[in-house]
C-alpha cells in the first residue's frame, strides 16, 4: 500500500480520532477500540489514542490490558500522570493495592487536578475501609471529574458507610445521570431504595439491573427481597426460579421459590421444589412445616399429618406444626367418617 501524501494523512488521522471519541460517548466499546488500533497502526506511541483505548479497557474490564497500555504510556514519557493513574486503576482492579497506591500517589505528585487519579485514591481508600478519608477523596474526584459516574458512585458508597442513605442515594442518582446503565450504581440504589423501605421504587431498579446483567446474583437477591415483601407472588417465582437455576443447592433460592408458588396458589409446584429444599436441609423445622401446610391445602391429610409429626419430632415446641398436624388430624379423620358412612 502506497503511503498517502502527509495533507491526506493528517485528514485520515483526524477523521480516525472524531469517530473514536463519537464512540466513547456512545459507550461503543468494540468499535471504539478498533479505532484506537487503527490510530495506533500509524503511530504505536500516539498518546491521545492510548489515553483513549484505557478508557475502552477500563470500561470492558480488560485490566491486564489497560496495563499493558499503561505501562506503554510510561515508556514513552514516564513521568506521565495519566499513565501512572491508568497504571493505579489497573492495578486496583488486579488487587495488587499496595502498587496501585503507589503508582497512584505518584500521579497525584504529578498532577493533583487529575481526575482518574482521585477517583482511584477514593477507590483504593474505600478497599481499606478508610471512609472519612475516601469521603474526602470522592468530593475532589466530584469536582475534578463531574461528568464521570464513578466519582459519583464512589462518594455514594462512603455516603453509605456513614448511614447517610439519602445523601449516598442523591449521589447514585447522579452517577445514574451520566451512565444509566451503570451496573454498580443501580445496584446500589436498589439496595438504598429497599433500606429505606421503598420497595416500590426499587423493583424498577433490579429490573434495569437485570436487562444489563441477566444472571447477576446481587440484582436478583435484590428481586426476591423486595418482590417478596411486596408480595408479588409472579415476579418473586420468576426471580426465584434463575436463582435455582444459578445456584441449585442455595436454600434461599429454593425457599423463595417455594413461597413465590403458594403465594400465587399453586401448591402442587410448591410441593415439588419443597422435596428439593428438604434434600438441601432436612433439619429445618419450618421446610418441613411448610410442606405439611402445602399437603394440607392439596387435601392430602393423612400425608401432611405424617409431615407435621416429622416437623414436631426436630422442634416439639415448634407451634405451627402442632397447629397444622391438628388441623390435618381432625380434616383426616372427618373424611374416613364420610366413607365409613357410604
Amino acid at each position: 500500500m502506497s503511503e498517502q501524501p502527509p495533507a491526506a494523512l493528517e485528514s485520515t488521522l483526524e477523521r480516525l480520532r472524531q469517530l473514536a471519541a463519537a464512540h466513547l460517548a456512545a459507550q461503543r466499546w468494540s468499535q471504539a477500540e478498533e479505532t484506537f488500533q487503527d490510530l495506533l497502526s500509524h503511530n504505536n506511541n500516539d498518546e491521545e489514542a492510548l489515553q483513549g483505548i484505557a478508557i475502552v479497557y477500563d470500561a470492558l474490564n480488560r485490566y491486564d490490558d489497560l496495563l499493558d497500555v499503561a505501562q506503554h504510556m510510561l515508556e514513552i514519557s514516564p513521568n506521565s500522570a495519566a499513565g501512572l493513574a491508568c497504571k493505579a486503576r489497573a492495578l486496583q482492579k488486579l488487587e495488587r493495592l499496595s502498587e496501585a497506591t503507589i503508582a497512584n500517589d505518584q500521579a497525584l505528585l504529578l498532577d493533583n487536578a487529575l481526575g482518574l487519579a482521585w477517583i482511584n485514591r477514593s477507590g483504593l481508600q474505600l478497599l481499606q475501609q478508610k471512609f472519612p478519608e475516601a469521603l474526602r477523596s470522592a468530593q475532589r474526584a466530584v469536582e475534578l471529574a463531574p461528568d464521570d459516574p464513578r466519582s459519583w458512585a464512589n462518594k455514594g458508597v462512603a455516603l453509605l458507610n456513614f448511614g447517610r442513605l439519602l445523601e449516598a442515594l442523591d449521589a447514585f442518582n447522579q452517577s445514574l445521570s451520566h451512565d444509566a446503565d451503570n451496573l454498580f450504581s443501580l445496584q446500589m440504589k436498589g439496595e438504598i431504595l429497599c433500606k429505606l423501605g421503598r420497595l416500590q421504587e426499587a423493583i424498577p431498579i433490579i429490573q434495569h439491573a437485570l436487562t444489563i446483567s441477566p444472571n447477576n446474583m446481587t440484582s436478583l437477591v435484590q428481586g426476591v427481597q423486595a418482590a417478596r415483601a411486596l408480595e408479588m407472588y409472579a415476579l418473586l417465582t420468576e426471580y426465584a426460579r434463575q436463582l435455582t437455576t444459578l445456584a441449585p443447592d442455595n436454600p434461599f433460592a429454593w425457599d423463595n421459590y417455594v413461597r413465590g408458588h403458594r403465594g400465587q396458589g399453586q401448591f402442587e409446584e410448591a410441593n415439588k421444589a419443597l422435596d428439593r429444599l428438604l434434600a438441601l436441609d432436612p433439619s429445618n423445622v419450618r421446610s418441613w412445616t411448610l410442606k405439611a401446610d402445602t399437603l394440607y391445602r392439596l387435601g392430602r391429610y393423612r400425608e401432611a399429618t405424617a409431615i407435621a409429626e416429622k416437623a414436631m419430632r426436630i422442634d416439639q415446641s415448634y407451634s405451627p406444626a402442632r397447629r397444622i398436624h391438628e388441623k390435618a388430624v381432625k380434616l383426616m379423620y372427618q373424611r374416613k367418617e364420610r366413607k365409613d358412612k357410604k
